[in-house]
């Protein structure tokens, strides 16, 4: 076993490689960076570029070309910077970096992150480190309730499903089930807040406006008591929490159903009832156990799911200032420090994750042995 964890976090190291490069390649071809962006500020072509950038951009542009007649008429690999001086394009690219080559770049990319150096973010005056650690906590929020409701939901309505397979009650709530599934979350988010959070639907006792629109807390939540604050946590949690349930539960749900069919048409299964044990006893006694080897060893990976990716639209549509709302305005604004840092964070706890989902299984069923196995 010792051998095999040791492989595992061996292999890491080129996957993470593979993925940075990847990514790294792809952002050297697309469009609008931060020096496009800056030149587009300079030459009027762009007004909605964020503040810490018009700043850094017309600072540059002030201090070596204080007048803007006379500017030399120069070509440049950047679109719409005929006309600006090579030195001001040549101090944007040192400002954001883009003044070594590319293999420099992603060679020094790799030795500061190896270090946990994720450099300073573009727009924020802040480091990336200290962005993500700041938002980690809405984040953490959505996918830790996520997760453990949407585990009291699936693993219960799965054991009944696999329990009653194939009777109504299995056909109505498999229905149910996929139409959840086959829901955008960010469409039922926006659903809720129209009924729900000021909409303009009539509802009785208030429900219209039952609801906060944006946030994780209330303005004033320092000064109400543990019972309000505690109330008001949940009170803004229900809208953004309800939008990404809706789908999230119906693997899970069907997975729990497979699990236990599969064990309760085992021979040990038949003979446990031929002894007389009761049906409660066989299935909470025998099947239990082994049909929740896959659920629990999966919970792991369904918990990092859920905190990375799960949260993204939902947390720009409720403005919850977490790692989603981050992520999205990285990419968006071509924020790059930001946008690979929390690719290589993500990437890394993902493989981490895996890797502990795997020897779960191992902690939950003994007998399973990875160094069996014929590589």
């Amino acid at each position: 076993m010792l051998a095999y964890i040791v492989r595992r976090l061996l292999l890491i190291i080129p996957t993470i490689l593979g993925i940075m490069l990847v990514s790294f390649l792809v952002i050297q071809f697309a469009p609008g960076g931060p020096v496009e962006q800056a030149i587009a500020q300079l030459t009027g072509a762009d007004v909605s570029t964020s503040d810490r950038l018009n700043r850094g951009g017309s600072e540059i542009y002030r201090q070596n070309n204080p007048s803007s007649s006379g500017l030399d008429a120069s070509t440049s690999r950047y679109r719409g910077a005929q006309g600006l001086d090579p030195q001001i394009i040549k101090d944007l690219e040192k400002q954001f970096g883009f003044d070594k080559p590319a293999h420099e770049r992603f060679l020094l990319l790799i030795w500061n992150y190896a270090r946990f150096d994720f450099g300073r973010s573009y727009f924020h005056d802040a480091r990336v480190l200290d962005l993500i650690i700041q938002k980690m906590p809405v984040s953490i929020s959505l996918g830790l309730w996520l997760t453990l409701l949407t585990y009291l939901i699936s693993i219960p309505l799965g054991i009944a499903k696999a329990v009653r397979d194939g009777s109504r009650f299995d056909a109505w709530t498999s229905a149910i089930v996929i139409i959840g599934y086959a829901i955008p979350a960010f469409m039922f988010a926006i659903f809720l807040i129209i009924v729900f959070a000021g909409g303009s639907l009539n509802l009785p006792w208030g429900l219209s406006s039952a609801f906060p629109l944006r946030g994780l807390t209330s303005p004033n939540w320092s000064e109400l008591s543990l019972f309000g604050k505690i109330t008001d946590y949940f009170w803004h949690l229900t809208l953004p929490i309800l939008s990404m349930l809706l789908g999230s539960f119906a693997t899970m749900t069907l997975l729990t159903k497979n699990s236990f069919l599969d064990e309760i048409r085992k021979q040990y299964v038949t003979t446990a009832r031929m002894k007389g044990l009761s049906e409660r006893r066989v299935l909470y006694g025998h099947v239990f156990r082994n049909a929740m080897l896959i659920i629990i060893a999966g919970f792991p990976g369904a918990f990092i799911s859920a905190f990375f990716s799960g949260s993204l639209l939902i947390e720009q549509i409720f403005s919850l200032d977490g790692l989603g709302l981050l992520g999205f305005e990285a990419v968006e604004k071509r924020n790059y420090p930001v946008v690979f840092a929390t690719l290589y964070i993500f990437s890394l706890m993902g493989l981490i994750v895996n890797l502990i989902s795997d020897l779960t299984y191992t902690w939950v069923d003994p007998r399973i042995d990875f160094e069996s196995r014929e590589v």
